[in-house]
């Protein structure tokens, strides 16, 4: 393997661990590791879901037979926006968060959205040959 894809990997290894102890957490959990704790895990759940959609993004990356690119192209804005509408959509239907009917549109209208716009560029990658 090529340096560069060793540090993809490890980059995307780092993200994708760091996305799950965000997923993961908890008041306990943040006590343990030591960093500041939160009262709802939403924000940090938000953010593990981004995460680890980008660990995704490095993945595939990683795994390009053209390394001539720069950024994570059009395959990592869809992982990142899927992986975070889908932490969303979870806190959405499981969450119990206590929204005033503003918040709880404008939150639906978001993940709506991202999900939406990930499956129209989804669609456009595939058909484009790429």
């Amino acid at each position: 393997m090529k340096p560069r894809r060793y540090i993809l990997l490890l980059d995307a290894a780092i993200n994708f661990i760091l996305g799950l102890l965000l997923i993961a957490y908890t008041p306990r959990l943040a006590r343990i590791l030591g960093v500041p704790v939160v009262e709802s895990g939403f924000y940090p759940n938000i953010l593990g879901g981004i995460f680890i959609g980008i660990a995704l993004a490095l993945i595939i990356e990683a795994f390009k037979k053209s390394l001539d690119t720069s950024g994570l192209g059009l395959l990592g804005a869809i992982c990142i926006n899927l992986c975070g509408a889908a932490v969303l959509l979870f806190w959405l239907i499981l969450g119990n968060l206590d929204l005033p009917p503003r918040g709880t549109i404008f939150l639906w209208s978001l993940d709506m959205l991202l999900i939406v716009l990930s499956s129209a560029e989804l669609v456009h990658h595939f058909r484009s040959g790429r």
